[in-house]
């Protein structure tokens, strides 16, 4: 699996996931400029990330104007092809203004930039990202947004719980899913996504700032590792079909 990190004006943790998938996960990365036209040389056993930041200013709304970048609509093709595509905080943003994945990233309920280690716990095995993740875990894994409270309309939050599309919630340390544990306001403690076709992934926590143990935390790196295990098995089956 070879990964493309899409880099907007404003985009400033495109370095972080960079170091991560080619320091850590020794894979191949390209850097995308918002600008270019193509996805060249990427196919759909590949990822394409979008990093956390501020891209245009977050004038409007965050992700707003990104979502009109040229280089999106090479993403919405990659994705309807099959293409996995994972959205960190910003890109979680702009994939919803994209209407790859559904509903809306509206101000934290305090109305105040939150930057903090919170806890989320995997509510699904059924994607890329979570496939190896142990439910019962609760994972410490930063954030970092202003933006980040999950809101939806009511029939897509129920078709988003029917379709088992809710990829984590936030929690507390122990695990346990309440209101005291949600930094944001976000409906049903929602911190992240996937779309029905399951490869477009969504969330506002950074795994990519807790991936290294000269960090003092390595349990975003179970998402890493989780996508690349995944990848493998995809490819193994696809042999052997």
């Amino acid at each position: 699996m070879k990964f493309g990190v899409v880099v907007f004006p404003g985009s400033n943790c495109d370095d972080d996931v960079v170091h991560v998938l080619e320091q850590v996960m020794q894979r191949e990365v390209v850097k995308l400029w918002h600008k270019d036209q193509t996805l060249n040389g990427f196919d759909e056993g590949d990822c394409i990330v979008l990093p956390g930041g501020f891209s245009y200013g977050d004038y409007l709304r965050a992700g707003a104007i990104a979502r009109f970048s040229p280089i999106m609509a090479s993403v919405v093709d990659f994705a309807a092809n099959g293409g996995c595509v994972w959205g960190i905080c910003n890109g979680f943003q702009i994939l919803c203004e994209a209407k790859l994945l559904p509903g809306v990233l509206l101000l934290n309920n305090n109305q105040q930039f939150i930057c903090k280690n919170v806890y989320l716990k995997a509510q699904t095995n059924r994607s890329a990202i979570t496939a190896s993740i142990d439910l019962t875990k609760a994972l410490k894994i930063p954030i970092a947004h202003a933006e980040g409270r999950y809101y939806a309309d009511a029939a897509t939050l129920e078709s988003l719980e029917a379709n088992d599309q809710v990829l984590f919630r936030y929690c507390d340390e122990q695990g346990n899913v309440n209101e005291a544990a949600n930094p944001n306001g976000a409906l049903n403690n929602i911190a992240g996504i996937c779309n029905a076709q399951r490869n477009v992934f969504g969330m506002m926590p950074h795994p990519e700032r807790a991936s290294e143990s000269i960090l003092g935390n390595t349990d975003g790196r179970i998402l890493f590792e989780s996508l690349l295990s995944y990848s493998r098995s995809a490819a193994a089956l696809s042999l052997a079909g």
